[in-house]
């Protein structure tokens, strides 16, 4: 295998991130289930992009930022194996049990935007993280769009399973599923805009930056209900390869 090689690998609450780098280079990325067994010498095809599986898979570095720890312990035996850790990530401020991948993500936004940024991650938690330079300010965390489904129909008798709209349901709803829906994006849409008015109050000259598995769904709900703030709104699923490919440069420069 080259050496110029590398993947980056996010491990979430639900899934796998996975990214593959030539050099500083992002050549492709994809999501993959959680690992069942332990990851020793070669990587399992399955967790791999087409354009890796016909190269050779053996001791390929792997930069890794988990938050599940019975995940990361299945990648302890792996040779190739560099664990990201809240130290390792260039930020000051921070705390020590804050999420790797949101301090990896603010890194990255950081970096990239050169600017003040609010990063609001819609995955399993929905979680808002805040930079400005190099420092953390802060940020908040309650449970992601599905998540809450997910709760209401686990802790109810009588709720039903309810798919997430592509536009906004009315919010005056007439059936059962839709007043899921409604109270559930609405509430939450209307929690995202009043973070943003007070971080724009602060700093109005802000990137607001959408991630996560449903950030295309909340920017969309979002600029529906409130179009006024859609031109300082950007979707960018890499935040956190980007805070990778920093952490790997620090540690590989001479």
């Amino acid at each position: 295998m080259n050496e110029s090689n590398w993947l980056a690998l996010a491990i979430g609450n639900s899934r796998l991130h996975w990214a593959w780098f030539k050099h500083d280079n992002l050549i492709e990325t994809w999501d993959t289930r959680h690992l069942s067994i332990a990851v020793e010498h070669h990587l399992p095809q399955e967790l791999l992009a087409n354009g890796l599986l016909k190269q050779d898979l053996t001791n390929i570095p792997v930069y890794l930022a988990s938050v599940v720890p019975a995940q990361t312990e299945l990648w302890q035996n792996y040779g190739e194996l560099n664990l990201i850790t809240i130290k390792d990530v260039k930020l000051s401020d921070t705390y020590p049990t804050m999420g790797v991948d949101r301090a990896l993500a603010a890194w990255g936004a950081s970096v990239t935007y050169t600017q003040p940024c609010l990063i609001i991650d819609g995955g399993t938690a929905l979680t808002f993280t805040t930079v400005d330079g190099q420092k953390f300010l802060g940020g908040a965390i309650l449970p992601g769009l599905r998540s809450q489904l997910t709760s209401l129909k686990q802790k109810t008798a009588a709720l039903p399973a309810v798919e997430l709209p592509a536009t906004l349901p009315p919010r005056w709803a007439s059936n059962t599923d839709q007043a899921i829906a409604s109270g559930i994006i609405y509430t939450t849409i209307t929690g995202i805009h009043s973070y943003i008015v007070d971080w724009l109050e602060q700093f109005p000259h802000s990137k607001i930056i959408f991630t996560g598995g449903d950030a295309e769904l909340l920017a969309q709900y979002l600029h529906l209900q409130f179009a006024e703030i859609a031109h300082q709104t950007v979707i960018n699923h890499n935040l956190a390869f980007w805070g990778m490919l920093l952490y790997r440069q620090q540690k590989t420069s001479p």
